[in-house]
């Protein structure tokens, strides 16, 4: 690996692979940042989010050779993450506050009206303050994109599980809104 300061993805990932320390170290300074504030939206606290994300690049480096070079390091990187995030979750068990589709069906969630600004920054505060189980649950479906089905074959959970997990969390930031008058 040469000097420059950008590389395209496919020549790092191929140093990595080979063992070359400085695309190594290249490849972490670059997604590092970004990883840790994915890690940080599954995380009760800073400290777990940092055992995540060192989790996470330790699969990632032990893995590098299964990248198939179809799709962007980024966004292979970003699946690692999340399925590490997923995977410690689950062995700490944090992934309580199931909600039954019953209870979810009588919760009435208005959607997100405001005319007042929230930051991210504010909005994510209030995610992170969703119980783990809910919060997992909104990060997958509103933020990452996949379906209540896919969320429930990764959490070993029914689709309904999923979709009324989501329900309850949007009830939690809609209460927190008003709260807050937003």
């Amino acid at each position: 690996m040469n000097d420059r300061t950008y590389m395209a993805d496919d020549e790092i990932i191929r140093s990595c692979i080979s063992g070359d320390a400085r695309a190594q170290k290249f490849l972490f300074d670059t997604y590092s940042r970004r990883m840790m504030g994915l890690c940080m939206r599954y995380a009760s606290g800073r400290e777990e989010a940092e055992d995540m994300l060192q989790e996470g690049w330790i699969k990632v480096f032990r893995n590098l050779h299964q990248f198939r070079f179809e799709g962007s390091a980024e966004g292979w990187i970003k699946k690692v993450m999340i399925n590490t995030c997923l995977e410690l979750l689950r062995r700490n068990k944090k992934m309580s506050n199931h909600l039954g589709v019953e209870a979810a069906e009588q919760i009435a969630v208005s959607e997100f009206n405001s005319n007042d600004t929230l930051s991210a920054k504010d909005l994510m505060n209030m995610i992170h303050k969703l119980p783990s189980g809910y919060r997992t649950v909104f990060n997958l479906y509103a933020i990452e994109g996949y379906t209540h089905k896919e969320i429930g074959e990764k959490l070993g959970i029914n689709e309904n599980t999923s979709k009324s997990q989501y329900s309850r969390a949007r009830a939690h930031l809609q209460k927190m809104l008003e709260l807050e008058n937003v």
